[in-house]
């Protein structure tokens, strides 16, 4: 037995000895190995880490002077300014002690009403009058409202005719308001009102602007050889809770910041995306008040009838002053007749419906597109309809661009560029994070340049003092264009109306579009620009309302830019 367990130990010690060899000649593998092993347990803890990035976000300050007041200083005339712009979209709030304490309480479409006012003739209207309603709201348990503040509105419509325009709502913060609309056509007309939220509701909604700007957070890939980190990102963060990297721009102090990585140093930013949009911002109590069905977009009825037929309009020597005092007389941008969109205003629009015309009157320009998704589908548009517009490939990202088509035959150029953060794309590479306002400064302009921008539905969730901030910079740049190029064209396209449900109306309801819209003709009234009203014409048509107007919209917004490209060639015959 003593013999045989030396013969174990023998076998034992010469083992022991060939796995001693080994080690040693490839100690340098073992290393190796190890690095390459850790590297990857890092590379995955921190795949693990961006997954849930959300649960680390920061604890945001319910102030909201820490946000809407970075960047650079304003001017005292920018402040003048900015005190005029909010002045300007201030919202009627419920008063303190009307504050309801149940839904029961709040304003509810089914129980509310309107009625066509008569004119002074009776019930007779003819093409250049003006139809005013009334509108009286209540609350779910059929009581009037005693204050003003819902989100209302108006549209006059005729599916007979194809015809549709906007009406404009005018709030007596009494619980009344007036929809008044310019009679445009012969023959039948309806009036449609539409509760899109209530004031309760529109008081949530000013709350979570002034208050959470962080509600749509962001986040950026830093990464440096096999090691890679993601942090957070966002406009304004809170300065005492982690290091940050500060992207604030050089050229126009537009401020970004994301959270410093742990291991990586702040130029190792690979790109930019959207992280996700934060929940339970509201109460239960208040999540009654964005119901689909219920509160949001629903059809307030008629007391009455609701429809009216327009005759043909007054003979002059019928007119008198007492028939055409009116309170305000409606300007709208344009309207539908037969389906197509006829602007007011002085523009002579042209059905461009043949890729022949189409493609004549871009021969020679070069149109550069910039903003979001929605000029983002205008170039779709080009490049779905003109077989000869040739998309060039640049190897970007699909929906993020940037992009670039091109028509050798007719010399037509044709590019798309997002604008700059925020911007919620999905991945964004960091080199390409570009603001319009610099890329405006780089064109040369001319005749034959067109320049298209389209910038709303990102700043939705921050303060309205970033956005004119923002859109001071882009006024700007447009006014040096102009200076050094004025044969430049330039053509804004507005904010449109969008489906709404609960989770979307907190981040990009309506109320945040329109209010935006509103800064946003306000900053660029007097200047040489154009605009494509993409609001009314969403009102006006019959069409669920879409982020990305139906194709029917579509196209009567581009035959407006291209009336605007190639106006109507006026006869100079006597």
């Amino acid at each position: 037995m003593c013999r045989n367990l030396s013969k174990y130990a023998l076998i034992f010690l010469i083992l022991a000895l060939s796995g001693l060899i080994f080690l040693l000649r490839n100690i340098h593998t073992v290393e190796s190995w190890n690095c390459h092993t850790f590297s990857a347990l890092y590379q995955l803890q921190s795949r693990i880490q961006s997954s849930f990035v959300h649960i680390n976000l920061p604890t945001f300050y319910n102030n909201r002077t820490f946000c809407a007041h970075l960047g650079q200083k304003p001017s005292p005339e920018d402040e003048l300014e900015e005190r005029f712009l909010l002045d300007s979209i201030t919202w009627p709030t419920p008063p303190p002690h009307a504050a309801p304490n149940a839904l029961r309480q709040t304003s509810d479409p089914v129980h509310s009403l309107f009625a066509i006012l008569p004119t002074k003739e009776g019930r007779e209207w003819h093409v250049g009058d003006q139809l005013e309603a009334l509108i009286q709201m209540h609350d779910f348990q059929g009581r009037p409202k005693r204050y003003g503040g819902d989100f209302l509105l108006a549209r006059l419509h005729s599916p007979e005719l194809g015809a549709g325009v906007a009406g404009k709502v005018l709030d007596h913060r009494n619980g009344f308001y007036s929809a008044v609309f310019p009679l445009l056509w012969v023959g039948p007309a309806q009036v449609e009102i539409t509760l899109v939220h209530p004031s309760e509701a529109v008081s949530v909604l000013r709350r979570l602007r002034e208050e959470r700007p962080d509600r749509v957070f962001f986040k950026s890939l830093f990464r440096l050889g096999v090691i890679s980190e993601t942090t957070v990102c966002n406009m304004c963060l809170p300065p005492d809770q982690q290091p940050l990297c500060n992207y604030t721009d050089l050229y126009t102090g537009e401020p970004w910041y994301c959270y410093k990585p742990k291991m990586l140093s702040c130029d190792t930013r690979i790109n930019h995306a959207k992280g996700g949009y934060l929940k339970h911002l509201i109460t239960n109590k208040e999540a009654l008040l964005f119901q689909s069905g219920v509160n949001i977009k629903i059809e307030i009825h008629a007391s009455g009838t609701d429809r009216i037929n327009v005759l043909p309009p007054r003979k002059v020597e019928v007119e008198s002053s007492s028939i055409k005092e009116e309170p305000i007389k409606v300007t709208p941008s344009g309207y539908y007749y037969a389906n197509s969109w006829r602007a007011l205003g002085g523009v002579t629009m042209r059905q461009f419906n043949e890729t022949s015309a189409i493609t004549q009157c871009l021969r020679n320009k070069v149109i550069n597109m910039y903003g979001d998704s929605t000029v983002r589908q205008w170039f779709e548009y080009f490049i779905a309809f003109l077989p000869e517009l040739k998309e060039f490939n640049l190897h970007s990202p699909k929906n993020v661009g940037p992009f670039m088509a091109v028509d050798t035959t007719h010399n037509i150029l044709l590019k798309y560029r997002c604008h700059g953060p925020p911007i919620r794309f999905s991945t964004v590479m960091s080199s390409e994070l570009r603001y319009i306002s610099n890329e405006l400064n780089g064109l040369t302009g001319g005749p034959n340049s067109v320049v298209v921008l389209s910038i709303w539905a990102h700043f939705s969730t921050f303060p309205v003092e970033i956005y004119i901030r923002r859109l001071r910079h882009i006024r700007q740049a447009l006014l040096r264009l102009l200076e050094r190029a004025p044969g430049t064209l330039i053509v804004i396209r507005s904010a449109n109306l969008q489906a709404l449900d609960q989770e979307v109306s907190l981040y990009n309801s309506d109320w945040y579009s329109l209010q935006l819209d509103e800064v946003l003709r306000a900053m660029f009234k007097g200047m040489n620009v154009l605009l494509v009203d993409a609001w009314e014409m969403t009102v006006a048509h019959p069409l669920p309302h879409a982020l990305h107007p139906p194709p029917v919209i579509v196209k009567n917004m581009i035959d407006l830019l291209l009336s605007y490209v190639c106006p109507e060639k006026k006869n100079t015959q006597q």
